[in-house]
Formats: C-alpha cells, structure tokens, sequence
C-alpha cells in the first residue's frame, strides 16, 4: 500500500468560493446598494447620537467626512437620521410593548437599528416591509452582537403588521396560497 504525500502543516487552506458574503454572513461592501450604504452611515450616526450624546449637526457632519460616504444615499441618510433623532420617543414608544427587556438592556447598536426599522416602516413606505427587515437584519448581523439579528428580526416582524397591515397581510397571504 502506497501512501498519498501529505500537504505541509504550514500551505494555506483551500480557496472558498467567492459569494458576497463575509465570514458573519452579512453582504460585502462591493455588493451593497447605496440605500444599504445610507443604512450604515445613519446606524453609526444613531449609535453616535445614543452613547456619545453628540448633537445632531455634529454627527452629520463627522459622518460625511467618513470614507466611502459619498457612495451612500445622502438624501436616504439625512432622512433617517434626521427622522429617527427627531422622533426617537415615539420610535421607543411603538418598541417597547415588543421588547422582552428594557432599552437600557438593549445594545445601542440593536436600539439604533430598530430605530431605523420602526422609522422605515411607519415612514419610507416605497421601501417594501420585507426589505426593511431584511435591511435591518444585515446591519446586525454585520455590527450587532452574536444572537442580536434575531431579535431585531423578532422585534420588526411583530411591528410590520401594526404600521403596514394591507401589505403584510397581502404579502403573508401569498406564502400560504
């Protein structure tokens, strides 16, 4: 019986195929839409707004000097961040009956991204539901914590039907048929 030579301890791993993905799941940069991009920037923004206590203005300032903006929808971004900032009682308010925890408890990071869901939903009504939860799914997958995409895909998906009923119910009733 002859022996097949073994690969050295120290040659590189295979080569895996090229999808689009990082290792977390979540979309490489060169694959996202540049509403995926606004997303991101407003997510930084709120998450700014949140912990650091910053002023509206400034952070929207600092975060249009950040590399890669200029490929982000501004007018996206200006509206989520402006609207969430603006409306973040509210925002917390439609949330909190969903919540199995108070915000304090919540990351900042999976706070921000609910805001932006909420926001989107009760707002941005040419973005389809399902985009918004998948959007918002993306971003914490890719910033939130390890287990946090299921919640905030738990939390938007018990929301959706209560700021887009016709469409959630028009969407659900066609999965079933």
């Amino acid at each position: 019986m002859t022996e097949q030579p073994t690969k050295p301890t120290g040659s590189r791993p295979p080569r895996q195929p090229r999808t689009g993905l990082t290792s977390t799941g979540a979309r490489k940069a060169g694959s996202k839409s540049d509403r995926s991009r606004a997303r991101e920037f407003a997510l930084q923004a709120l998450y700014q707004s949140l912990v650091g206590k910053n002023t509206v203005s400034d952070i929207d300032a600092f975060t249009r000097d950040l590399a890669g903006f200029s490929k982000a929808d501004s007018l996206h971004f200006d509206t989520l961040l402006q609207g969430c900032t603006e409306q973040a009682a509210a925002l917390d308010a439609l949330l909190l009956p969903l919540l199995d925890r108070k915000f304090a408890e919540i990351s900042p990071i999976e706070h921000s991204i609910m805001w932006i869901g909420a926001f989107e939903l009760q707002h941005c009504l040419d973005v389809p539901w399902r985009v918004v939860l998948n959007e918002c799914v993306e971003l914490a997958k890719e910033f939130g914590g390890t287990d946090g995409h299921k919640y905030v895909n738990a939390v938007l998906n018990s929301l959706a039907p209560s700021l887009r009923a016709a469409e959630v119910n028009a969407d659900r009733g066609k999965t079933r048929a």
